[in-house]
């Protein structure tokens, strides 16, 4: 694969910002004793970060999207590290809350840009293997960027923390500014144009989809531990141990998915993942007594999960290859939202029933997830069929 060390440090960067997107769930109780505020209003500096990335990157990149790449994914690593430096120095809530804002709108763009970018870098049957490899950079922070950042938060304090993530930041940034080449879209994009990506039918079923697999994954993983605690009365050291098998499988999905994608194609990958999930998800509700079998569905479900996320940014990048960026950010921004979706979900199935029935609420998600993919095949296929008909027309 051509760019393959450029492909591996915009992963780094991918696993910093995601470090930093997920730490405050290990670190929130340590940052609101430190801002002397409560525990509930340190959960909005999680709300705020994942919103300003659905909301706020997509329109960076629609804003943008006729400037070269390596200057906006440059700025937008730039604007990521210093406002983690501006975090460190922070003593207020606010002010870390307004940091927060600009950290979402910055690694959210930064990341979509990235994997744009990594799909112009690297030979045509390998761009879903550099997807992949970027998201796993970005799954590999929640295997390895929260526990170390947990860690490392007791030890130095967490400001300490932000701040060295703001400078490590500095790393791919000036790797992007020296190694990439400037990259242009060859025609100019106009508003007009990115709205109309938004009339394909494709492009909003493969949205839908991407909503409702991350929707039924959240559901259950939001609340993995208190499920694992009420199925198995394990303790916490069993459950991290549990949790980070968890996210070496993430891991190991993201690349399998990236590669599955190149050589089988994305549909087929897509489809192979979210069916697998359904299926590990349902088998989830009966072994619940049967500890080292429930741990083993649990990483295939994992695995399923993350495989599908490179074939689905692959396909819609198969759609819209002029302006990538665009499909991807809003993929991004639905991914996110099907995080909010899931976590909330879960909360209400625990407000109103036995917690043990969230890993059938969230087969049930992911189920729609694969009426969508079904409906989103179909389109594809009744398009493929005009565009031909159009060519037969023309000869």
């Amino acid at each position: 694969m051509k760019n393959k060390a450029v492909v591996y440090l915009l992963a780094l960067a991918a696993f910093l910002i995601g470090t930093i997107e997920y730490i405050i769930t290990g670190i929130i109780q340590m940052v609101a004793d430190d801002l002397q505020v409560t525990t509930s209003a340190t959960g909005l500096l999680v709300t705020s970060l994942a919103l300003s990335a659905a909301i706020g990157a997509p329109i960076v990149i629609a804003l943008t999207i006729n400037i070269d790449r390596r200057k906006i994914l440059s700025w937008m690593l730039i604007i990521f590290a210093l406002s983690n430096i501006i975090t460190s120095v922070s003593h207020s809530f606010e002010m870390v809350l307004m940091t927060r804002v600009l950290q979402g709108i910055s690694g959210g763009t930064a990341i979509v840009v990235a994997m744009a970018v990594a799909t112009r870098l690297v030979e045509r049957e390998k761009r879903g293997t550099a997807i992949g490899i970027i998201l796993m950079g970005l799954s590999s922070s929640l295997v390895l960027g929260v526990p170390i950042g947990t860690f490392l938060s007791s030890m130095i304090g967490w400001k300490a923390l932000f701040a060295a993530i703001g400078l490590i930041t500095l790393i791919p940034m000036i790797v992007v500014y020296r190694r990439i080449p400037s990259i242009k879209e060859q025609e100019p994009v106009t508003l007009g144009m990115q709205l109309s990506i938004l009339k394909d039918k494709r492009i909003l079923l493969a949205v839908a989809v991407t909503l409702f697999y991350v929707g039924g994954y959240s559901t259950l993983f939001t609340y993995l531990t208190p499920f694992l605690q009420e199925s198995a009365n394990l303790s916490i050291t069993e459950i991290s141990g549990i949790l980070l098998l968890a996210g070496i499988c993430s891991f190991l999905g993201s690349s399998l998915g990236g590669v599955a994608a190149d050589k089988k194609g994305p549909t087929f990958t897509i489809f192979s993942g979210i069916i697998l999930q359904i299926i590990m998800l349902m088998l989830l509700a009966f072994v619940t007594g049967n500890l080292v079998v429930m741990v083993a569905v649990i990483m295939i479900w994992m695995i399923a999960t993350w495989s599908t996320s490179p074939a689905q940014q692959l396909y819609l990048v198969t759609l819209v290859p002029k302006s990538p960026d665009i499909a991807l950010s809003v993929n991004t921004s639905f991914i996110q939202f099907g995080f909010a979706l899931g976590s909330g979900l879960g909360g209400l199935v625990l407000s109103r029933t036995s917690i043990l029935n969230l890993s059938w609420i969230s087969a049930g998600t992911v189920l729609l997830a694969l009426l969508m993919t079904i409906l989103m095949v179909a389109f594809d296929r009744i398009s493929q069929q005009k565009s031909l008909k159009v060519m037969e027309q023309g000869r």
